[in-house]
């Protein structure tokens, strides 16, 4: 990312652009989406914070549709990676080959895999092994690979986007808690209701779908990033959002008896840090210039819920994470 300062006029126009460009984003995007408007919003707010993404959701939910045409919408490069048991990570990652010169003199040459691109849609990330899955999670924590001891630096921006079939589990490699932790969000993709099904079948059957417009660039997400930290938010807002994550942990002094009984493990200091980024980031795509607790109560569910693990009794009453959350957010707002 530029270091380069940013003058007060040059933040102005770029939040003017923001502002007028998410409209624009829609539009762009409602060529080959229908629907989804909260799955559309959380995956920008990613993409404008520079996180990355968890997406759940059952096969044929237009999830790698989804993806692809953000990445059209931004001009940026995109790679789908459909992760399988055999897998390794030399796969995704890149490797070295043996390479001959008009000369005749040989030497190694590090050939570049999928993984270096803008947007990487990681396919089915729990259907691999660890150690590719590793190998994933480091690229997505440093923005580097390392290949025969040599390091090479990722395309910028670097924005994952895992998807996990949550009704196949034989066979598979459940990401753990701690690898979950790296991903900003938590996306559920649920069925379309009635109406905008059937306007799906409709576009998709009627013929080619219109092309996607590019509206921003590589270079014009590098200094979002940039701008959604320089968001100001309030110290009593900032608070609101720790108590939230704090409220998560059980067996703590204060905790709460329904945490204590529900959650066998909480949440950590990323879940604070992603509410007011991800804040932040809402607030300007909204066209406010600071972010309010209504911001961080509509980002608690895709925050918290692939954070915070719940008990074998919270599973035996049938207790659902979005019905804890909904509880833990109201009891930190009432004071609780």
């Amino acid at each position: 990312m530029s270091s380069d300062p940013m003058t007060i006029d040059e933040e102005a126009e770029l939040v003017a652009q923001i502002r007028e460009g998410r409209e624009k984003i829609l539009a762009e995007l409602s060529k080959v989406i229908v629907g989804q408007e909260d799955v559309i919003e959380q995956l920008l707010l990613c993409l404008f914070s520079g996180g990355h993404c968890l997406i759940t959701g059952a096969p044929g939910l237009a999830k790698t549709l989804l993806v692809r045409s953000v990445a059209e919408v931004f001009h940026l490069q995109f790679q789908r990676i459909q992760f399988t048991p055999d897998l390794m990570p030399a796969d995704i990652t890149g490797t070295e080959i043996l390479d001959q010169n008009q000369d005749g003199e040989r030497s190694l040459q590090f050939v570049k895999g999928p993984i270096f691109a803008n947007v990487i849609l990681a396919d089915e990330i729990n259907r691999t092994p660890p150690k590719t899955q590793a190998a994933l999670l480091e690229a997505m924590q440093e923005h580097q690979v390392t290949a025969a001891g040599k390091r090479y630096e990722l395309d910028q921006p670097f924005f994952v986007l895992a998807t996990q079939n949550p009704i196949e589990m034989e066979g598979t490699y459940p990401l753990p808690e701690a690898q979950l932790d790296r991903f900003m969000f938590n996306v559920l993709i649920d069925y379309l209701p009635p109406e905008q099904e059937l306007a799906v079948v409709m576009k998709t059957t009627a013929g080619a779908s219109e092309a996607i417009e590019p509206i921003f660039s590589a270079e014009d997400v590098l200094r979002f990033h940039s701008l959604v930290r320089r968001v100001p938010i309030a110290e009593e807002v900032a608070r609101f959002a720790v108590d939230i994550a704090a409220a998560t942990r059980p067996r703590r002094d204060g905790s709460l008896n329904f945490v204590n009984e529900w959650i066998s493990w909480g949440a950590g200091i990323r879940a604070a840090q992603t509410l007011v980024l991800a804040g932040k980031a809402r607030a300007l795509l909204q066209g406010r210039a600071h972010v309010t607790k209504e911001d961080i109560v509509h980002l608690s569910k895709p925050t918290l819920r692939h954070r915070v693990l719940l008990s074998y009794r919270a599973e035996a009453e049938g207790v659902s994470i979005e019905a804890v959350i909904d509880r833990l957010v109201e009891s930190v707002g009432s004071g609780a």
